[in-house]
């Protein structure tokens, strides 16, 4: 059943990077597009694909969040899934490539959805930044924020799976994936003169089967808290490997809208998974941020 994934902005929408890859649609922010206009495109992209699974930084500005939502109830479907990720924005775009790739497969609606859930737990994402000063997405210490401040102080950030700041230079190198994976780089302004730490030292320490760089979203310089970044992402490339990933995992029912889905919720309804004992859990509850 045809699927289309979307983005919320351009920079999240990667070019297919060898082979042939469906177009990611891009919604609009509200400032730049009436609500009249996303809702009759929103419909079309409807009619055309059955289902729209839109992946975004669950950093997206509250009246973006609003808006997304708003579509959705206008619209009165239960084909839209809104899926916020915990993720910086170049991880999220590299998600929605993966998920793109799969949509060609012959996963379900609501298999694919839900898979997104999965596959980001298989994503590996930092930055090599500037100054960690501004930076507000893992803990930092009192001492390397003063190190910030010092001339020519470079950092290595690792935000997923699990969070390591680390001074670049010093020897130290975060432990890599245990599976093959290819490296995506995006460039904001230079973090500094010296080693290219992220091709350097981590490339080659994870053994990435290949590098890509693209052009870094806009949104990440907030995340950072920097312009002076570079952003990575080490991830599953090859689409057999990502399909066999996710059709190891068992399939259940919603008892809501009847979509298959894996893992304990469905992507589209929001309905949680039956309970063990067998009794039906509370009806589907959404929230708008």
């Amino acid at each position: 059943m045809p699927l289309a994934i979307a983005v919320t902005s351009l920079g999240q929408a990667l070019p297919a990077g060898g082979g042939q890859l469906p177009d990611a649609a891009v919604f609009q922010p509200p400032a730049l597009q009436p609500l009249e206009t996303a809702v009759a495109q929103t419909a079309i992209l409807l009619d055309q694909c059955g289902y729209v699974v839109a992946v975004y930084p669950d950093t997206l500005p509250g009246p973006y969040v609003r808006r997304l939502h708003t579509i959705r109830s206008v619209l009165e479907s239960d084909r839209i899934a809104l899926l916020p990720v915990a993720l910086p924005p170049l991880a999220v775009a590299v998600l929605a490539r993966q998920l793109r790739q799969l949509s060609v497969s012959d996963l379900s609606p609501g298999v694919l959805a839900s898979a997104a859930r999965l596959l980001a737990h298989y994503i590996y994402a930092g930055a090599q930044l500037a100054s960690v000063a501004g930076l507000d997405r893992i803990e930092v210490g009192l001492g390397q924020h003063l190190a910030s401040y010092v001339p020519g102080a470079r950092f290595g950030v690792l935000v997923s799976p699990s969070p390591l700041l680390l001074r670049t230079g010093s020897g130290e190198t975060p432990a890599g994936p245990a599976f093959g994976t290819s490296l995506t780089v995006a460039r904001g302004r230079p973090p500094g003169r010296g080693e290219d730490w992220v091709l350097d030292t981590l490339a080659p320490a994870w053994r990435v089967q290949g590098v890509h760089e693209v052009a870094l979203p806009e949104e990440s310089g907030r995340w950072w808290g920097t312009h002076r970044a570079v952003e990575f992402v080490a991830a599953i490339a090859d689409p057999s490997i990502l399909y066999q990933l996710v059709t190891s995992v068992r399939r259940e029912e919603c008892h809501w809208c009847g979509l298959e889905l894996i893992g304990d919720r469905c992507a589209f309804c929001a309905g949680p998974l039956a309970r063990a004992d067998g009794r039906m859990p509370g009806p589907p509850v959404r929230t708008v941020a």
